[in-house]
């Protein structure tokens, strides 16, 4: 996809202040059983057509408005994701600006995902 310049600018600006997973970490970390809360941010159409087992699912259209109500702890382990890694950028940063404590976003994220042949669901209707 090719995003706009003022758009890679805030998130380029976003990832300089946030940290960062791969999908080869999460991956490890959840065959290890590690307690976080993974966090798909995707837009809800994305997310019904196939999501990561597991995964959590707040757009990054609600996220700042419904995440308290869903995680109240802002100390839980968050790992966030999107598409690609740059919706995810930006939640994690709206995020630790909430207070949040412990965001990661993941790098790549869905296509990264899908990409390194990583077990997916997907919602049954």
């Amino acid at each position: 996809m090719d995003h706009a310049k003022n758009f890679l600018k805030v998130v380029n600006d976003a990832k300089s202040k946030i940290h960062e997973t791969n999908v080869v970490e999460v991956k490890r970390r959840l065959d290890a059983g590690e307690q976080f809360t993974l966090v798909d941010t995707r837009e809800d159409s994305e997310w019904e057509r196939g999501h990561i087992a597991g995964a959590i699912h707040i757009g990054r259209g609600v996220i700042e408005r419904d995440i308290e109500r869903l995680i109240p702890d802002a100390a839980t382990p968050l790992v966030l994701y999107c598409g690609g890694g740059f919706r995810s950028a930006l939640a994690a940063e709206s995020l630790q600006n909430m207070g949040y404590t412990d965001v990661l976003s993941m790098d790549g994220g869905w296509k990264a995902w899908n990409t390194a042949g990583y077990p997916t669901a997907v919602l049954s209707r």
